[in-house]
């Protein structure tokens, strides 16, 4: 993300797996797209309908233990969070997502997968300059012991995220990440949980039929199921941190602000979004001019502001 031009996937991306809610088989292709026309799903199942989802805030039908997006006519695209953080880490403005029903792969219940498959392909850089949208003013949502917030910042994405689980093997957990400088291979490698109690009530709903200890985290009380033990010790909440990535990037574009959740998800970052650009006091939409520059100098980059 330091070259501060648009970038797409440097060629055709086939993957197949299973989806984690549906436990149907997806075929999934991402392909270049040109500057300007954003990241969009096409749903190729689909007949007689329009077939583009485009992932944005005011799409959002869903935010159920993921998140899902759905068109004019009804047609729907879920779970995107994680192949949307993957695009959001690697500095993708533009790509067509294909698949063949209506979940993304949940691979292994990370963006590790996602992040690997791009970085083979290679990304491609156009001379088109990125749009940053920067926070002009404190936009909070609380609901009773739950918050989240976007501060003012001049120069990174801040993401402060904290949970409190009444599990001793969980517990509450607290992380700070700056997403344009650290290294995030902790974050993205982070993969999504569940408690064991509560398997048997998701699958009476009707999700979860394609979770296993292959793609999810399963705590059992005390104890992970997951023999291979935890890839870093923030897992749980870093997790939770790639999920919060992953929604943002349904603004539309790169956000510059500070991020502060306790507790939250997808529900409660979806709200920020919307009462964020409910009023256009809240944020500006920049270009960014510049060649190959440090992140933390951001704020010394030309900035042409277009909305």
């Amino acid at each position: 993300m330091s070259i501060l031009n648009q970038k797409t996937v440097n060629s055709k991306i086939s993957v197949s797996g299973i989806g984690l809610h549906s436990g149907k088989n997806v075929n999934l292709n991402i392909l270049p797209a040109n500057p300007n026309e954003g990241i969009n799903f096409k749903r190729v199942d689909i007949v007689n309908e329009e077939k583009i989802v485009s992932p944005l805030y005011n799409n959002v039908c869903d935010t159920n233990l993921c998140t899902t997006i759905t068109n004019h006519a009804g047609v729907k695209v879920s779970t995107i969070e994680h192949l949307m953080a993957a695009l959001y880490i690697l500095g993708i403005d533009n790509v067509l997502i294909e698949l063949d029903s209506q979940e993304v792969p949940i691979l292994d219940g990370s963006s590790k997968d996602w992040i690997s498959i791009i970085k083979k392909a290679g990304i491609k850089n156009s001379n088109s300059p990125i749009k940053v949208i920067k926070i002009n003013k404190t936009v909070e949502i609380k609901n009773k012991d739950k918050f989240i917030k976007v501060d003012v910042s001049n120069i990174n994405l801040d993401i402060d995220f904290e949970i409190k689980y009444p599990n001793t093997m969980i517990g509450t957990q607290r992380n700070k990440i700056s997403v344009y400088n650290d290294n995030l291979e902790d974050i993205y490698n982070s993969r999504t949980f569940c408690k064991y109690e509560d398997i048997d009530n998701l699958k009476r709903l009707g999700l979860a039929k394609g979770g296993s200890l292959d793609n999810a985290l399963v705590v059992d009380k005390f104890k992970l199921l997951n023999k291979e033990g935890l890839r870093n010790n923030k897992e749980f909440v870093n997790h939770k941190i790639l999920d919060c990535i992953g929604d943002i990037y349904l603004s539309g574009y790169k956000i510059v602000g500070s991020i502060t959740c306790s507790q939250g998800g997808h529900s409660l970052t979806h709200q920020l979004l919307v009462k964020l650009f409910s009023d256009r006091k809240n944020y500006s939409v920049f270009e960014l001019k510049g060649k190959n520059l440090p992140h933390s100098l951001i704020e010394k980059y030309q900035l042409k502001s277009i909305a």
